[in-house]
């Protein structure tokens, strides 16, 4: 005999008529994108047969296309739980209208992915919403070069909105009346489950489009989202995160950009460059070698000139200290920026920063964008990133599978770490994780970028490790302490290993800690410190004003490696020491240029400053140098000009 209903479930039945269009909606959507999904798997097949669990691509499309739906059924099942049942019916047009318009997007979008796909092996992304505005020139070559599949789309589309809109109008009308308290309850129900399903995450950070990269194949990543999802993200990063330097620091011409920035870096045209990628050229190795070097980069989480005693700062990093007297260390070394994603795009691709986001999180750089991992992948190198914490943390992820990295060792690799904090593993298992990684390799050359974590708020890291530097255990200064303990075992563990002698490794922070409310640039929150150790370099110190984007340059040129590639850095190893040293720095909307101890200042729809450094980084104004402040103008410039033409790439 079945057990008799409660008055509380009966309530709740009856009320969930009241959002059966909705419910409807979503799990047809639900259908056809997946079926979308599965033609693509078919379309592309031959490209992506041999990925692993390529079935994945279902489950995480399931979960990004509830991220998309919830989003979208937000504003209707609102109305439909707080307007009177009268009120919808009178209104089910409006309703009907929405859910149509919206599956009649989806399903175009889907169709028109196929074509698009063929093209640029991605989804509808930021070049599919500019040729969407150019006009009748693109509407034309799409009607002529695709024209059965534009007219199947338009057809279907017209069926779906008409499908879809006939079904919730009839459903609209049908809607039983219901209580306020049902109402009252209903909210009490469905408003967390549709937040839940927005956020699609338990965690301190929503989902983001990172989390659909479950491989290091980027076209199966691109079949986990739906191509509504993908054109949103493009459009959200345009409006949000993107913007244009020339509007906020005034307008030059693209050549004078390029003259001026290829100038001031002895950048000659060889003819390697084109106009769709102006700065490639040929660099030839100062350090011929049998064997080009290993490259080993150990991006250091806050790690500020001031907290380094070798620099003159805090006794926090007594092995980083003894380190540096084996190998080269820069003593007036500059970050480019204030975040890590700026340390990632400066150190393994040289690219300037912009008052936008970094290029590691915007959508045009997913893939085809320089980096060192790409280059060295294509020269047979095994290429990866070894990280503690969640690589689709800021869009991480997606960027490195896109841009040349072949593994990704994060947080869910490790098995049975020493400590796992708020930001994943301790730094002590990092390190152990790469040494091990590392002798797997063998003879095969690799390159690794391993990030740090435990300097990072709350700070937390295993007990019994360090003496503490303050009473209060979760300090910086204590993070600092154990980050730099953690630093010295590797390094131990490591020169008993093979793969050291013939291993360049260079040890660089991302960035110094915060500064909030500084009028202009705070440059001594710039200073990092920077330690090349590697077989055959002098040992000593490298005093010249040095930025984040000259390192890639060096390490490649020590390594060994003659190569093309589009960056401005310079091998700092093989600069005239009559050409000063230089530094570009981004601090929120403020630009600044340093040329040995002049700066220039440029600060949106303001006039430029200059100033002189003194040798304790105060700024000193002084006149402004009409030349230099043109030059720091196309410092700033650069980047927009080449993120937008997609024109920084081998």
């Amino acid at each position: 005999m079945p057990a008799p209903t409660t008055h509380a479930e009966n309530t709740f039945i009856s009320s969930m008529r009241l959002l059966l269009p909705a419910l409807i909606f979503y799990g047809g959507c639900l259908v056809m994108f997946a079926v979308f999904r599965a033609l693509l798997c078919i379309r592309f097949y031959e490209n992506i047969a041999d990925v692993d669990n390529l079935l994945l691509v279902f489950p995480v499309g399931l979960r990004m296309d509830t991220v998309l739906l919830c989003s979208v059924l937000a504003l209707p099942v609102t109305g439909m739980i707080f307007f009177p049942g009268k009120a919808v019916r009178k209104t089910r047009a409006v309703f009907a209208g929405y859910l149509a318009v919206v599956a009649g997007i989806f399903v175009f979008l889907e169709m028109a992915t196929f074509s698009y796909m063929d093209e640029f092996s991605v989804r509808p992304d930021r070049i599919f919403l500019q040729n969407m505005f150019s006009g009748l020139e693109v509407a034309l070559m799409i009607a002529r070069g695709y024209p059965l599949m534009l007219a199947a789309a338009l057809v279907i589309t017209a069926l779906t909105v008409w499908l879809v809109f006939k079904k919730s109008s009839r459903a609209l009308a049908a809607l039983p009346p219901v209580s306020l308290t049902k109402r009252i309850f209903m909210a009490i129900v469905v408003f967390p489950l549709l937040f839940l399903g927005i956020r699609s995450s338990f965690s301190h950070r929503p989902v983001n489009i990172s989390d659909a990269a479950f491989s290091m194949h980027p076209l199966v990543n691109q079949l986990g989202i739906s191509s509504t999802y993908s054109l949103t993200y493009a459009l959200y990063q345009v409006t949000r995160h993107e913007q244009d330097p020339s509007a906020v620091y005034g307008k030059m011409s693209d050549e004078e950009i390029l003259r001026r920035v290829m100038s001031l870096n002895r950048i000659t045209p060889d003819g390697m460059g084109s106009p769709d990628n102006p700065l490639l050229h040929f660099h030839q190795s100062q350090f011929p070698r049998s064997r080009p070097l290993n490259l080993v980069i150990i991006l250091e989480e806050s790690l500020g000139a001031e907290y380094v005693g070798c620099l003159g700062g805090m006794p926090l990093t007594p092995n980083l200290d003894r380190l540096s007297r084996e190998g080269l260390l820069f003593t007036d070394l500059y970050s480019t920026g204030t975040r890590t994603v700026r340390g990632i795009e400066a150190v393994i691709s040289g690219f300037l920063p912009t008052p936008g986001e970094s290029v590691v999180a915007l959508e045009n750089s997913r893939q085809d964008f320089f980096t060192i991992a790409e280059l060295l992948k294509r020269g047979g190198y095994h290429t990866e990133f070894i990280y503690g914490g969640k690589s689709t943390f800021d869009n991480m992820k997606s960027f490195f599978i896109g841009n040349g990295f072949t593994a990704i060792h994060d947080q869910d690799s490790f098995k049975d770490p020493v400590f796992l904090g708020s930001w994943g593993v301790s730094d002590e298992d990092l390190f152990n994780k790469a040494h091990e990684t590392f002798i797997s390799h063998g003879e095969k050359p690799f390159f690794a970028l391993i990030l740090t974590t435990t300097n990072h708020d709350p700070f937390e890291f295993p007990d019994g490790r360090i003496e503490l530097y303050e009473q209060s255990e979760s300090s910086r200064y204590n993070a600092i302490k154990y980050t730099d303990y953690a630093l010295g075992l590797f390094f131990d563990k490591a020169k008993t290993a093979a793969y050291y002698e013939n291993t360049l490794f260079l040890v660089i922070a991302d960035h110094s800690t915060r500064l909030r409310g500084q009028e202009l640039i705070p440059i001594n929150k710039f200073h990092i410190p920077g330690l090349i150790i590697a077989p055959g370099i002098k040992t000593g110190t490298y005093d010249r004003v040095a930025s984040q984007i000259d390192m890639p340059a060096t390490v490649l040129d020590i390594m060994g490696i003659s190569c093309s590639h589009p960056m401005i850095g310079q091998s700092l190893l093989n600069l005239p020491e009559n050409i000063p040293g230089r530094a570009v720095m981004q601090y929120g909307d403020t630009h600044a240029y340093l040329l040995d101890d002049n700066l220039i200042v440029q600060r949106p729809k303001m006039k430029p400053l200059q100033f002189r450094v003194t040798a304790d980084r105060q700024l000193v104004p002084s006149d402004i140098d009409p030349e230099m402040q043109k030059d720091a103008l196309a410092y700033a410039l650069l980047p927009g000009l080449l993120y937008t033409n997609k024109s920084y790439r081998n």
